[in-house]
């Protein structure tokens, strides 16, 4: 029997990818029909994956980042044999509840490691995973040992994002990242040449990258720059010439094969072309068997790490890290928690983060954590971090530079590897240019923590390009977002819990400048877990006054004042709107009372409509801030103990 050859496990992917996109009428055949020679040669020659078991830390990891050609990830995982990868699902194509989504979805197939979509969000996200490899081979180094492979497309690459991922893989010398971009020449509009004309190859090598170039269609030139690509110690582009839609003789080369069902006149004529004489859906059994020697040499490398593993020194710690159990931080914050109440301390909430974060890092070895070139404004790093560098990367805070949507990305990345939990800071205002990877990790789950500063404008001169005022509403709009904003340091000590002991929610820290005063008298309960929570109650309240973050202190002076007037106001707390929306119902009932309600909070009012009724009052801001000492700030704007004073006799 003649042995399989590349070619023909190629035509496989070439073949499975037109005839999924022609059953669901809906999707892009010529990316993964243009990529499949670049794919097979890198899976038949050099990935070393098991589909038996697909979470194996030491696998070498395999982001599509032009994850619009998901049919190439899709049928790669079947012809290797993924137990959830079935002909069904291939002929399931972007059907309701099939695990091949239009994009590739993390957690919804086994092999895929990162949702992409969102051009440059895997190149960015593959920067994290890169980098988490080498901090877990500087910590474990003979269980960390792989790579991580990309393939990304025009559209990759003239995302803005781009820059800050390479430029930062580049710094970091992540030599063990390599991409292969498919340099088809082609957009949805046409020839690239119609919007670019950048020269990918020299930005890449300005970035300390490692570039080559090889026809796409040629196996050996492939290997070869993989296998040269592998031992460089930068990071690798392999820019790979390739013709979009390879196979289809009549559209080959041109944007209508980009993102359109070829039709069943071309793709007759593309199994004609190909030599590939079989039945839609039907792989022949020799094919499948060729590829089935990629998984079992996967197997078998897994199988010689786990006999490693057994008799490793560093087992138990990494056992430690790959738990990443927070246990331990419980009776460390508590034990920080009691002292809170014995030193009461008045110090802005971006301090008691820091505080907090002393804790942490002290106590849980697999934290690490970063600020996009914020450090002492955020004070995301505490004693005894030592900075992750291209010379030691055994350190565990990293240095993400004015790259707020990198960080983000990559954060991500790292998280996803599976060694480590992850945080990372810059202003609140800034929020914006990390939102699509904030987006995308809600949407994974993946429990990341962002350190939002200078959250209001309580931050003052700065002015309002800083001052956030939308950023909270629409950051609560997020599904799968915990944004929280802590009133104290009793409160930001309990974020952080929350955030150590999320799993499989992103949390959202919304912190101060400004010196807040410690308002708990109790240590306990975690009540920031619960979303909103009594203050300070009363008996047969005459009205409830809703607040958090730094407006907390603005509400107990107008509630002092109201009970100056012989009126009983109740203050609640609620630092999280979307924890408290998961509580009981009955226990939301108790909290916000019947009372007329009057919510202070230094944004706008969208987003509050689980807490506040159309009749209920509201103080705060309506557009954007100025610049001016915070004091004279929250009066300019009747942010004021006595406007809310004011709103709330007007609802009796």
């Amino acid at each position: 029997m003649t042995a399989v050859t590349e070619k023909t496990m190629a035509n496989a992917i070439r073949a499975l990818a037109m005839d999924a996109v022609q059953a669901a009428n809906s999707g892009h055949p010529g990316m993964p029909m243009g990529m499949a020679d670049v794919a097979t040669v890198l899976f038949n020659r050099f990935m070393t994956v098991d589909p038996a078991a697909d979470r194996w830390m030491n696998r070498d990891r395999f982001i599509l980042s032009a994850g619009h050609g998901s049919m190439l990830i899709y049928a790669l995982n079947h012809l290797m044999g993924y137990s959830d990868m079935g002909i069904d699902q291939i002929k399931a194509f972007r059907q309701l509840g099939s695990r091949t989504a239009g994009h590739p979805e993390y957690g919804h197939a086994k092999g895929i490691e990162v949702t992409t979509g969102p051009l440059g969000q895997g190149i960015a996200t593959s920067v994290g995973m890169a980098l988490a490899e080498r901090m877990g081979a500087a910590r474990f180094p003979d269980l960390v040992d792989h790579f991580t492979y990309v393939i990304a497309g025009d559209g990759c690459l003239m995302e803005g994002i781009s820059h800050e991922a390479i430029d930062m893989a580049g710094h970091l010398g992540l030599g063990r990242l390599i991409v292969m971009w498919d340099d088809n020449k082609i957009t949805i509009d046409g020839d690239t040449e119609l919007s670019t004309s950048t020269n990918q190859a020299a930005r890449f090598a300005a970035s300390g990258w490692h570039v080559q170039a090889v026809d796409g269609h040629n196996p050996e030139e492939i290997a070869a720059a993989i296998t040269a690509a592998r031992v460089d110690p930068r990071p690798s582009l392999i820019a790979c010439r390739t013709i979009i839609g390879f196979g289809a003789p009549n559209k080959q080369g041109s944007h209508d094969v980009h993102g359109a069902p070829l039709g069943d006149a071309e793709i007759a004529a593309a199994r004609e072309f190909l030599g590939w004489p079989h039945a839609p859906f039907v792989i022949p059994q020799d094919v499948y068997d060729a590829w089935h020697k990629v998984s079992a040499r996967g197997a078998a490398a897994h199988a010689a790490w786990e006999a490693r593993l057994a008799t490793s020194p560093n087992r138990d710690a990494f056992a430690v890290a790959l738990a990443c159990d927070p246990a331990p931080l419980t009776p460390a914050m508590a034990a920080y928690k009691a002292q809170l109440l014995v030193d009461k301390p008045k110090v802005a909430t971006r301090k008691a983060s820091e505080m907090a974060l002393g804790v942490v890092n002290g106590t849980l070895p697999f934290v690490i954590g970063g600020s996009a070139d914020l450090t002492g404004s955020n004070l995301t790093r505490t004693k005894g971090q030592k900075s992750v560098t291209k010379a030691d990367y055994s350190g565990s805070y990293i240095h993400y530079g004015i790259r707020e949507h990198g960080m983000a990305a990559a954060m991500n990345g790292i998280a996803l590897h599976g060694l480590f939990k992850t945080y990372g800071g810059t202003f609140m205002a800034f929020a914006d240019y990390c939102r699509p990877s904030i987006r995308l990790a809600a949407l994974m789950g993946v429990p990341v923590t962002y350190v939002m500063t200078h959250d209001s404008i309580g931050l003052g001169e700065d002015g309002p390009t800083h001052q956030p005022v939308e950023h909270l509403a629409s950051l609560r709009a997020i599904p799968n977002l915990n944004v929280i904003r802590p009133c104290d340091v009793m409160e930001t000590a309990e974020a952080w819990e929350m955030a150590m002991a999320s799993t499989c929610t992103p949390t959202l820290l919304v912190l101060s400048r400004q010196n807040l005063p410690l308002v708990r008298t109790a240590a306990g309960e975690n009540l920031t877990a619960k979303g909103a929570y009594v203050l300070r109650d009363v008996a047969n309240r005459q009205v409830t006054l809703i607040s958090n973050g730094s407006e907390i202190e603005i509400a107990l002076a107008a509630a002092d004042a109201l009970a100056a007037d012989g009126i009983r106001a109740a203050v609640v707390s609620a630092p999280c709107f979307e924890t408290f929306a998961a509580q009981p119902a009955a226990y939301q009932a108790q909290v916000l009372g019947d009372a007329p309600r009057v919510g202070v909070e230094a944004a706008i009012r969208q987003g509050w409509d689980n807490l506040l009724r159309h009749t209920d009052g509201f103080i705060g801001m309506t557009g954007f801030g100025a610049s001016a000492p915070a004091p004279q700030l929250y009066k300019h704007f009747g942010i004021t103990a006595e406007a809310v004073v004011a709103a709330a006799k007007a609802r009796l």
